[in-house]
């Protein structure tokens, strides 16, 4: 039994040296370090390293640890999603600005066609705003008077009532 347990430890001592070496590779290319990748690279299982803790918090620095300045880190599939999520809702924007420009180009654009043609707005249009502003403000008035007269109205309404019951029961 001591050669099958002395086999094992040599073998667990192989995977290791491979973990180590996978790491140090993936640091030094600035790769994508995750534990299923690093497992793959170095040929063990991924549970191999869930069962070495030291293995495994050395996976969890060197992932965690920023690239060394003058080195690009190798892009991940995570990184190139989120750049093309950015990408497109920036595309999003400026295709929501274009098109806000457009119709001002085309409004003062057809302003100009209008007074050129001599159809435009006309001349007094300062005098027609001030007009409606001054029928807006009548508008307001009157519907205040009709509010007005409505409750003053309906109080009769209820004092007639009143009367009228006050009437009925004393014949």
């Amino acid at each position: 039994m001591t050669a099958l347990s002395d086999g094992k430890s040599a073998d667990s001592a192989r995977r290791r040296e491979r973990v180590l070496r996978a790491i140090d590779t993936a640091v030094k290319s600035g790769g994508d370090i995750t534990v299923s990748g690093l497992a793959r690279a170095a040929r063990v299982d991924r549970t191999f390293l869930y069962r070495h803790p030291d293995l495994l918090e050395r996976v969890h620095v060197a992932a965690s640890t920023p690239v060394e300045s003058g080195r690009m880190a190798a892009v991940s599939r995570a990184s190139l999603q989120a750049d093309l999520a950015n990408a497109l809702e920036a595309n999003k924007r400026l295709v929501a600005r274009v098109r806000q420009l457009e119709k001002r180009l085309s409004t003062q654009l057809g302003e100009g066609v209008r007074a050129e043609s001599g159809l435009g707005t006309p001349v007094d249009i300062d005098q027609l705003q001030r007009r409606i502003a001054l029928l807006e403000q009548d508008l307001a008035d009157k519907r205040g008077e009709l509010d007005e007269r409505t409750e003053e109205l309906e109080a009769a309404r209820a004092a007639n009532r009143e009367l009228t019951r006050s009437l009925n029961h004393r014949l």
